[in-house]
Formats: structure tokens, sequence, C-alpha cells
């Protein structure tokens, strides 16, 4: 097996596809998605070029999410987001 090592886990719990979402609803989207998962896991996001990949990593990291990989892809970016082991503030 090929391991690259760029990230702690290879493969997301969940992903969610907001490709075509406009700001603010895919933060929101994706806040919503993060309260129902296990701490520690992870989720893979994709967002569209421009404002979407511009606003959501910052406003989840001023949250108190950790962001743990953007990639970018042909007509999106995969950002993989981590659950916090502890409550987030709300």
């Amino acid at each position: 097996m090929n391991q690259l090592g760029s990230s702690v886990s290879s493969a997301p719990d969940a992903q969610l596809d907001l490709r075509g979402t406009p700001c603010p609803i895919n933060f929101v989207r994706t806040k919503l998605r993060l309260a129902t998962m296990a701490p520690g896991s992870l989720l893979e996001v994709w967002l569209d070029p421009g404002e979407p990949i511009e606003q959501v990593p910052d406003s989840l990291r001023m949250e108190g999410y950790d962001i743990e990989l953007i990639e970018e892809h042909t007509n999106f970016f995969a950002v993989k987001v981590r659950c916090p082991l502890q409550g987030v503030g709300s």
C-alpha cells in the first residue's frame, strides 16, 4: 500500500457535498453536520471556489474547529474538519 502521510486520517467518517450552496448556508449546514458527529471524527466538506472556500474554513476555525486539510480538485475544494474531543462553544 502507498502511504502519503499528509494527513492524520486518510478516510473521512462522513462527507458533505455543498457544491452550489451559497454562503452562509454552507457554513450553517457544515456546523449542523458536525454537531451530529462523534468527538474526534473527521468530516470532509466539498466547497465551491471563491467565497465558499475563502469563508467557510476561516469561520469554522473561529468557532473552534480544526481544519486538517484543504485539497484543491478540478472544480471544488475538499476540506477535512475534525470534530473536537470536547464541545465547541455555542
